[in-house]
């Protein structure tokens, strides 16, 4: 009986001795597969603001950049708020947007690494051609603001908490914004660039809207440019990588490709002749490095 037992004894300890012998070769062949699978990740999750995609900078940038790297990009695009939420949410690798405070506020959470503003255009107000609020001439957007205000005249605001709507409740200025259930003629659209200016062309009403998206636009438009590149209509954008310490799931590689390429000398020449050859004139300008 004896003898039985310490056979026993010994077959249980010998077990027991494979079972951990073989966990550290699992774990390491296990760090193996997802390390293979994060270097192999070729998918960039790139969430962004309407303009850059409305006015065809981005589909006529990837391309290269997709060819160039091997990388995909999926775009997401909706106002700077939503584009900022959805990296929050781990919904994003990289962002690429326009609302300086906003911007900062999503580092100071230690959501993104660091803000590389890298371009700007600039906002315009558009309108009827028969600017019924005689803006055109305005020293600057808040005195043009204030006429459109006085004059009641139709204006289609963005409502989305976007880098367009910001701006234009900064050019309000605080306490004065019109409210859209009081002032009848304020529309708080909760859309994109795109959709507020067809809606503005519809009801012959002015809107605030960067330069590029307008340009791209302007032909399926009945509005005109009353209004452009005042002191206090900068639109500056730039790009975040999400920061993977605070956030699960990020492609960091990829983030860090799409970010290396677009500051690249190469892809700054290609924006820097994006909308000469359509529109006659360049849709986007650099910053200086």
């Amino acid at each position: 009986m004896k003898k039985v037992l310490a056979l026993l004894m010994a077959l249980v300890m010998a077990f027991a001795f494979a079972a951990c012998s073989a966990k550290p070769a699992d774990d390491a062949a296990s760090t193996e597969a997802a390390s293979q699978a994060v270097a192999e990740n070729k998918v960039i999750r790139l969430s962004t603001t309407t303009s850059v995609n409305d006015s065809g900078l981005l589909p006529y940038l990837l391309p290269t950049f997709e060819k160039e790297t091997g990388y995909k990009v999926e775009v997401q695009s909706a106002g700077t708020g939503a584009a900022i939420q959805k990296a929050i949410d781990g919904n994003a690798d990289v962002i690429l947007v326009h609302a300086k405070a906003s911007e900062e506020e999503f580092i100071a959470g230690g959501y993104g690494v660091e803000r590389l503003p890298f371009m700007y255009n600039y906002f315009v107000i558009v309108g009827p051609k028969d600017d019924p609020a005689g803006i055109k001439g305005s020293a600057d957007a808040a005195t043009a603001f204030g006429k459109i205000k006085e004059s009641q005249s139709k204006f289609v605001s963005r409502g989305d908490e976007s880098g367009t709507h910001k701006a234009e409740l900064k050019i309000w200025g605080e306490g004065n914004e019109p409210k859209a259930e009081t002032d009848k003629w304020y529309i708080s659209a909760g859309q994109g660039m795109g959709a507020c200016l067809t809606m503005a062309s519809e009801q012959q009403a002015y809107c605030l809207t960067d330069k590029a998206t307008f340009l791209s636009m302007k032909d399926e438009l009945n509005l005109d440019i009353a209004l452009e590149e005042g002191e206090d209509m900068k639109n500056t954008y730039s790009l975040i990588a999400v920061n993977p310490e605070k956030i699960d799931g990020i492609n960091t590689e990829g983030a860090k490709a799409f970010i290396d390429w677009m500051l690249s000398d190469e892809a700054s020449e290609l924006i820097a002749k994006y909308g000469e050859k359509e529109y006659g004139v360049a849709l986007f300008k650099l910053l200086e490095k």
